[in-house]
């Protein structure tokens, strides 16, 4: 699912706290940033058949390895930007730090994927990606396109901390995931994917 940065449920600020308890009782999925809470749209098919691939590919990649593999319901906190997101697929390796009393707030992802909506792709591409690289544990940032078979990564390099972009195109490409030692076919992450449906 996709937040909509313009869907704010309303304008007075809400407190960490006030959000978490709204949230652990809410029957839909919220995002919060700085104070404001955003609700989260419906995905269409595509993008859930490419979270589910992604989530499917990646796990068995990790089987053996001491990595997680997250889609959609791991929520990610980002302490200096005051977010609380739903990235679309989340892996952590090692050892896993939580909020406090929080399982399923992860604060320590390795690599973060939002696979692109209309209404979010500026977001995610922006304000998000800048959220995200306060994130000392990250390593790699994805992006993954849902109407045509295309996917960028966004890697931190291990000298200076800059981020380098990849950019993979075509069902017979391959993208390398450094970060976590895995590759993504596109053909298989877009397998049974109806583009423009």
């Amino acid at each position: 699912m996709a937040a909509l940065p313009l869907a704010v449920l309303h304008l007075n600020e809400w407190t960490e706290d006030e959000y978490l308890e709204f949230e652990e009782y809410s029957e839909i999925r919220h995002e919060y940033l700085r104070g404001l809470v955003y609700a989260m749209s419906g995905a269409s098919e595509p993008h859930i058949d490419v979270v589910s691939n992604l989530t499917r590919l990646l796990g068995n990649q990790l089987l053996e390895r001491p990595c997680k593999v997250y889609s959609n319901d791991m929520q990610v906190k980002v302490s200096a930007a005051r977010l609380y997101a739903y990235p679309d697929v989340v892996v952590v390796c090692g050892e896993r730090q939580f909020a406090p009393g929080k399982k399923a707030i992860l604060l320590n992802p390795t690599l973060l994927i939002e696979v692109l909506s209309p209404s979010t792709e500026k977001y995610d591409r922006t304000g998000k990606f800048r959220s995200y690289q306060s994130l000392d544990s990250l390593q790699e940032y994805v992006l993954v396109s849902q109407d045509k078979a295309q996917i960028e990564r966004y890697l931190r390099q291990e000298i200076g901390g800059e981020w380098t972009l990849t950019e993979a195109a075509g069902l017979d490409t391959i993208l390398e995931l450094p970060s976590i030692g895995c590759t993504l076919t596109l053909s298989d992450v877009y397998r049974k994917v109806e583009f423009g449906s």
